[in-house]
């Protein structure tokens, strides 16, 4: 289980401190797949860097029961002087996972080559989020963080990441950002609306859909 209890999250700037979210109460359990809808700039990112453990509230506590992804296609942890490889290597290592045997996985999925040797910052922004994908699917999370994850790579590529993350661990809690209303129906057994700091909860996913249109109408 997942359980966040009066989560809050500011930041420092330079013209005052900014309140992204606040109040954030929220539970997932073994299993279950919540999308999380709102504006850009409404703090889903932030939210889903919270879960992950990326950053800490401000206030209020995070509690994991179970293992928790980082945010797929999310490529802030990787060491950019290390290659491809290296990082997995590395990664591997930390989640007490055989690297040797996930290498031949790593070098299909990602597709990435003979730039698996080669620095990892060298790599363009969509290179490094098919091998965070990619280091992703060798590690077994109980709880997967995704972060727009349909939007890297061509629809051949979405089509293996749909394979992997949900038919192959359709078993698995997940945590689903995303503006797409097709994805959010098609792979969430409920949802939620950040709105103004705070996560409103819903009895169906249409009554989130519903709030989340009303706020983009008043917005515009």
């Amino acid at each position: 289980m997942i359980r966040l209890s009066n989560v809050g999250k500011s930041y420092r700037t330079r013209s005052g401190i900014v309140q992204v979210l606040d109040g954030v109460n929220m539970t997932v359990s073994p299993g279950e797949r919540l999308g999380i809808l709102g504006r850009n700039g409404s703090g889903k990112s932030t939210l889903i860097r919270l879960i992950s453990g990326a950053e800490r509230p401000t206030c209020g506590t995070v509690e994991r029961q179970m293992s928790v992804s980082w945010p797929l296609a999310f490529g802030g942890a990787f060491q950019g002087s290390l290659t491809g490889l290296d990082n997995l290597r590395f990664i591997c290592r930390i989640y007490d996972v055989d690297p040797e045997e996930k290498v031949s996985f790593v070098q299909d999925f990602s597709e990435l080559g003979l730039y698996l040797n080669e620095p990892v910052k060298s790599y363009s922004s969509g290179m490094r989020a098919r091998l965070a994908f990619a280091i992703s699917m060798v590690v077994e999370f109980d709880c997967f963080l995704i972060d727009e994850i349909v939007a890297v790579g061509d629809a051949r590529f979405h089509d293996k990441c749909n394979y992997e993350l949900f038919e192959r661990r359709g078993d698995r809690a997940m945590i689903i950002v995303s503006h797409f209303p097709e994805y959010i129906r098609l792979h969430c057994t409920r949802a939620a609306v950040l709105l103004k700091g705070g996560l409103v909860h819903t009895a169906s996913i249409d009554d989130a859909f519903a709030i989340y249109d009303e706020e983009r109408a008043f917005a515009a």
